[in-house]
């Protein structure tokens, strides 16, 4: 048998096709190998990312160091769309494949193996033909339901790299949904670039959710990263469902409404918040995370001071900040006022800080209320790890009977190093 071992940089769209792919050579017999760093695999599959140069970097680092153990390096993904051509073409053991026939790995790799490769063009590519995941790399179970995006912020490749929006077919989603809860998993994620302007024939997203709501089955629907647009009162009463998690990923990118409208996003500061207090009206905890870039071309010290009120003000659970990045082709690149990488870096290092703090307040505000742990690790310390329906992550004491992949009520007692402590109710 061959051992075949993965590396995923990037988004939650990365990981489900990584571990769509994984599941699809482990039923056909190969071994997956999740050591990455050590391992001797006669196969490395490099599932890239390029949203910063600090992602190309780390993307190029891994392919490298496959690249010099001398094995067959199969290089996919948004970087693979900019530049691996230009870097890696030469290499007679590297393999290139787009994100529209990364689906065909399997067979890309069993052609290459058997002598009968010679073009990726050859295969017929979707970005939607990934089989159900048996087997993952993590307890939850990442569902993707829609692809490419039609924003065109100023700042962002994406669109370039991944294409037009497309949405996978209803039915296709709610089959994917119901053979992973048949294989055991207790959450769904469901994932995308822009899964808010999921649209497949007259289904929208928020008659996706009442549908994946309504299959009769014991799991929780968790909603990964989405961008602020016109939620109706109707998906945001749909959260009274103790399906659907209290959290959501929602991206603010900028307080500022002087550099959202610099960004190319569609809303202002005032209806972000609106939305907030919308959400926090029916579920006074519920917990938002969120994305902010820091330094776009023309961020003066005045709108970074925007970014932070707006960021206290909304109380995040988690901010993940990100240094502007030029990419080229974007209309951000031909901005005038390009910051400082000094600047760039004070500033994100304030927001960081700041991320922090508001992640313990956070946290604290959770003591004393009750979660449903979903276990997934038991630790060397005597305790399973695991997270809350507001995704904040939880240790409980191990004891007889408890097994990881599990639903288990507890409540939260203290705060110890960023987790929370729970005793099972």
């Amino acid at each position: 048998m061959k051992t075949i071992s993965f590396k995923t940089l990037g988004c939650r769209l990365n990981l489900y096709e990584t571990d769509a792919l994984a599941s699809k050579f482990r039923e056909k017999g190969f071994v997956t190998d999740g050591d990455f760093e050590n391992s001797n695999a006669e196969i490395f599959v490099i599932n890239t990312c390029t949203i910063t140069n600090q992602s190309d970097k780390k993307s190029r680092e891994y392919i490298n160091r496959a690249i010099r153990k001398g094995s067959l390096v199969i290089v996919t993904g948004c970087m693979a769309e900019q530049y691996a051509q230009k870097y890696f073409s030469d290499k007679t053991n590297v393999i290139v494949v787009d994100n529209k026939h990364k689906n065909r790995i399997f067979d890309i790799v069993e052609a290459h193996l058997s002598g009968e490769f010679s073009d990726v063009e050859k295969f017929d590519g979707d970005v939607f033909g990934f089989e159900a995941a048996k087997e993952t790399f993590h307890t939850r179970s990442i569902v993707k339901i829609q692809d490419g995006c039609n924003n065109f912020c100023s700042y962002c490749i994406v669109p370039y790299v991944r294409g037009r929006a497309v949405s996978r077919p209803a039915e296709d989603i709610l089959n994917n949904i119901k053979t992973e809860l048949e294989y055991g998993f207790k959450e769904i994620v469901l994932t995308g670039v822009n899964i808010s302007k999921y649209n497949f024939n007259g289904i929208g997203f928020e008659d996706l959710i009442k549908q994946i709501l309504e299959i009769d089955k014991d799991f929780r629907l968790r909603i990964a990263s989405i961008e602020p647009d016109d939620f109706s009162d109707g998906f945001i009463e749909l959260f009274k469902n103790q399906k659907l998690t209290p959290h959501i990923h929602l991206c603010l990118q900028s307080g500022s409404n002087d550099v959202l409208k610099r960004m190319h996003r569609h809303y202002t500061k005032e209806e972000f918040l609106e939305i907030v207090e919308k959400f926090r009206k029916i579920i006074p905890d519920f917990n938002f995370t969120t994305d902010i870039i820091v330094g776009l071309p023309g961020e003066t010290d005045e709108d970074f001071a925007d970014t932070l009120e707006v960021a206290k003000k909304i109380g995040f659970g988690h901010v993940h900040a990100f240094k502007y990045s030029r990419r080229s082709g974007t209309k951000a690149d031909a901005m005038a006022g390009q910051i400082d990488e000094k600047i760039k870096n004070k500033r994100s290092k304030i927001l960081r800080d700041l991320s922090e703090e508001l992640s313990e307040k956070y946290l604290l505000s959770m003591v004393g209320k009750t979660q449903t742990l979903l276990t997934e690790t038991i630790e060397n310390d005597g305790f399973i790890y695991g997270y809350g329906e507001n995704y904040v992550r939880i240790k409980m004491k191990m004891s007889d009977g408890v097994t990881s992949n599990e639903f288990y009520p507890v409540k939260i007692v203290k705060l110890e190093n960023d987790v929370l402590v729970g005793e099972r109710i």
